[in-house]
């Protein structure tokens, strides 16, 4: 019988990009608002990794991207004063979806970028985990990797949970549901704080 070793969290590296967004494609092809935005499996799969790099890319060469050592969980940060490239996003949702559902997903896309914190944080925009390995203490290990770094520097720390069942994990790394976003058809989705720790 073999037995599986805990993985350990690595920095993500720049030469790390193609197989930490394989994992991450693979880790949100049943994910309610990535799916809501591109719902044929076709554009999903040819969209969904440009996006990747619009919204958590600069984390590969900022330093701030973490990944298992097997490759399957990774999580991109972004630091104080870091953000997604919204401009390349818009551009991108214009190029790839119709007018009328253009419309309905940048109302929804403003209410995530207002409810963004008005105080400096981290952002973790993406973390994802490989199926096959979901519900094996990936996403714990990722989160408790940068969560520590965070408690050093004594900076509150911001995400959105596209999936309900996605919040006790991140609610036991001390985030806390602050709203809910949700417009047309939309799913909903929670923008989680985790307030700033004493550094000691």
């Amino acid at each position: 019988m073999s037995t599986r070793t805990t993985p350990s969290v690595l920095p993500a590296s720049p030469e790390d990009r193609d197989r930490a967004t394989a994992t991450l494609v693979a880790a949100f092809v049943n994910d309610p608002l990535t799916r809501w935005m591109f719902p044929d499996a076709e554009q999903y799969l040819r969209v969904f990794p440009e996006m990747l790099v619009h919204f958590g890319g600069s984390a590969y060469d900022l330093g701030t991207a973490h990944r298992t050592d097997d490759g399957a969980g990774v999580a991109l940060w972004l630091a104080p004063g870091e953000t997604v490239g919204e401009e390349a996003l818009g551009e991108l949702m214009e190029r790839e979806l119709a007018p009328d559902r253009l419309e309905e997903v940048f109302e929804f896309l403003v209410q995530v970028g207002n409810a963004h914190p008005q105080i400096e944080h981290w952002y973790l925009p993406v973390i994802g985990v490989d199926p096959v390995r979901q519900g094996s203490g990936y996403g714990s290990l990722l989160l408790a990797r940068t969560v520590a770094e965070i408690d050093g520097q004594g900076v509150a720390a911001y995400l959105e949970s596209s999936n309900v069942a996605n919040i006790p994990l991140y609610e036991r790394f001390g985030f806390e549901v602050i709203s809910e976003i949700q417009s047309g058809d939309s799913p909903t989705i929670w923008p989680m704080l985790r307030p700033a720790r004493p550094s000691t």
